[in-house]
């Protein structure tokens, strides 16, 4: 008897430990090869955005303000393509975070979206070097929420990718 009520302490354990890593961020972290002002401005103003996400994209920064982009060069802001994120928060050339205010027309996860939240860092990394991590929060252990898990995983892993590319190409 004792085996079989540690056996099934052992199952629960598992599949709490299991569920919490479903359900926890996602995290990506590199370094930039930009001031800790640059890669601010690159995330924090129209210009910025434009030069390396989305060829249509404006910022009203503050709390409150909306973050809006279209990633379609035929595209433009206020079509269905765009995504609108909402500021929550931010705290100069340290941190921002964000919130889908409205996915693009057709996104596949749209009840999981509105729980999803995101938080980017920045910090020196040495002279003319950033370390920029971008935590997205919010996930829930539903097929839609893990699917978008997933989505966001591969998405934020490419776009840090592409924002390391941009300021090693100005090297």
């Amino acid at each position: 008897m004792r085996y079989v009520v540690s056996m099934a302490a052992l199952v629960v354990a598992a599949s709490v430990s299991i569920r919490a890593q479903e359900v926890g961020p996602i995290s990506h972290e590199g370094i930039v090869e930009s001031s800790v002002e640059q890669a601010w401005a690159a995330f924090t103003t129209s210009a910025g955005l434009r030069a390396w996400l989305a060829p249509h994209a404006e910022i009203e920064l503050k709390v409150g303000g909306l973050m809006r982009t279209n990633y379609n060069p035929q595209g433009q802001l206020g079509d269905p393509g765009t995504i609108e994120n909402v500021i929550l928060s931010f705290e100069p050339q340290r941190m921002i975070s964000i919130k889908v205010a409205k996915p693009p027309a057709n996104f596949p996860f749209p009840n999981a979206v509105r729980e999803m939240w995101t938080v980017l860092y920045f910090s020196p990394a040495g002279p003319g070097r950033t370390n920029v991590r971008e935590v997205t929060l919010g996930f829930g252990p539903d097929p839609e929420s893990q699917r978008m898990r997933a989505f966001f995983n591969q998405g934020n892993a490419s776009t840090l990718n592409q924002l390391q590319r941009h300021f090693a190409k100005a090297h």
